[in-house]
């Protein structure tokens, strides 16, 4: 909740310092965010048709919701914006002969064009094999086998 709140204080004093003509270099300086944060807090307020002062009682939650719940900009924390492979398949297809890699990113790809790109497609499948136990359970029968290591 703290994190929230700082965030949007930084907006608050985003937009008082450009009101008052400061660059985004000054203003970056001030706050302690990278120019490209201003400026893009900048392009977003604008696009919400933000101005200082700001209404007295306009609230953080408020405020946050009219600058990154537009439609059209970015998705969500955590949400993806293309579309989802079956991870679980695709690591079992791994699994036959002369399959690789790259032949199910072509796969992938075709059935979704705008879909990962081969670099990022690895990155995630490696992240999925990761939460992956890597035990192997055996049933069997007590001194019906020996296992030796």
């Amino acid at each position: 909740m703290q994190g929230k709140q700082t965030e949007m204080r930084h907006v608050r004093e985003i937009l008082r310092l450009k009101a008052e003509g400061a660059s985004d270099q000054l203003t970056a300086r001030c706050v302690g965010l990278a120019r490209s944060t201003v400026r893009a807090t900048c392009e977003r307020a604008t696009a919400a048709g933000l101005a200082w002062p700001l209404d007295e009682g306009l609230t953080d939650e408020a405020l946050a919701a009219l600058l990154f719940a537009q439609p059209g900009k970015a998705t969500a924390r955590g949400v993806r914006r293309k579309p989802e492979p079956d991870w679980a398949a695709i690591h079992l297809d791994l699994k036959r002969p002369h399959m690789t890699k790259a032949l199910v990113w072509q796969e992938y790809r075709e059935a979704n064009p705008d879909g990962y790109g081969y670099s990022r497609f690895c990155e995630l499948l490696g992240a999925f094999a990761e939460k992956l136990a890597p035990t192997m359970r055996q049933a069997h029968r007590a001194g019906e086998k020996m296992f030796v290591d």
